[in-house]
């Protein structure tokens, strides 16, 4: 196998600085197909760059080559990667803050819109796409793929996670879909293009953390099996839930503490109506929000960070899938 990388520029600030990545590209022996995988396209979403890191490790060591190409590229927005962040400040992109919005990219717009046109050259080129993306502390780990496309399921079987959300896009999608501007994810474009694309949330940010760093390469290195890049099967272990990813979610009334009882954990079956915890004012007392959930389903995503404002997401459930 042969390993290179490329310094490649994305964009220019006003000052001349240009944006800068690194895109690793790794070469088997044997033909077969490409596979793009990037990580960090928000900044603070570090598992998924370490889980490159120990993929990159993986494969320099293997004692199989690989079949084909893989192009990994571990921070694909060093704009948020510097300062921590979901999105960059407004001075840097005011118009398209949120670079998992632009996709596929326009060479002559915005900041983030020509970092992703930079990047689309090599997602498009690609037979399939995985997305890293990591979630909240308190998260249950999946994969989200588009509702409808087979390909892009088998890809999201193959990573391996318990929890699979399908997400219904454009005309199929509910108004929160249109309204937070989902269309120009980076899974959404690809998927349209007839490129299999995934999205692993491998809970966790900010932080290196373990069990989400492991699953992350576990699902990658199985990813690259299924589709032959690699001898040997998918991991396979574990029983697949599939849920729909309803784009919905409980938010807090107003700002205050939000205290989770103690008896409630991600992965849990819901019905609903089901207490949660309780939203209060922390100078008075005064009870703000008895907090629970909306619907039936799979409580995948939980607010441990006390401290919120209002209209913050305090938990998620995803649908049961019928098939």
């Amino acid at each position: 196998m042969n390993h290179t990388t490329e310094r490649v520029t994305l964009a220019r600030l006003p000052s001349g600085v240009e944006i800068e990545t690194t895109v690793h590209i790794y070469d088997g022996a044997a033909d077969g197909p490409t596979v793009y995988v990037q990580a960090a396209q928000h900044g603070r979403e570090i598992n998924g760059t370490e889980t490159l890191r120990r993929v990159h490790d993986e494969l320099l060591a293997g004692e199989t080559d690989l079949a084909g190409r893989l192009v990994a590229v571990p921070v694909a927005d060093p704009l948020t990667f510097d300062r921590v962040s979901y999105t960059t400040p407004e001075q840097l992109d005011s118009v398209n803050p949120n670079m998992n919005r632009v996709w596929p990219g326009d060479p002559e717009g915005t900041v983030h819109e020509r970092m992703a046109a930079t990047l689309w050259e090599y997602a498009e080129d690609a037979d399939a796409v995985v997305d890293l993306h990591t979630g909240s502390a308190d998260m249950l780990t999946h994969v989200v793929f588009m509702e409808g496309h087979e390909e892009s399921r088998a890809l999201a079987e193959a990573f391996g996670t318990d929890l699979l959300l399908s997400e219904e896009a454009g005309d199929d999608a509910d108004t929160e879909w249109a309204d937070r501007d989902f269309d120009g994810k980076l899974r959404v474009a690809a998927t349209r293009e007839g490129i299999p694309t995934i999205t692993p949330e491998l809970a966790h940010n900010k932080h290196l953390v373990e069990d989400a760093i492991e699953a992350g390469v576990a699902g990658t290195l199985s990813v690259l099996r299924h589709l032959d890049l690699l001898e040997g099967d998918p991991d396979a272990d574990g029983a697949r839930r599939l849920a729909r990813n309803h784009l919905g979610r409980v938010t807090a009334d107003d700002a205050g503490l939000f205290r989770v009882d103690s008896d409630r954990a991600v992965g849990q079956r819901v019905e609903p109506g089901e207490r949660v915890g309780t939203l209060y004012d922390p100078t008075t007392y005064e009870v703000l929000q008895e907090v629970e959930t909306d619907r039936a389903g799979t409580l995948y995503s939980l607010t441990r960070e006390a401290t919120v404002s209002g209209g913050e997401t305090l938990l998620s459930v995803a649908l049961p899938r019928e098939e």
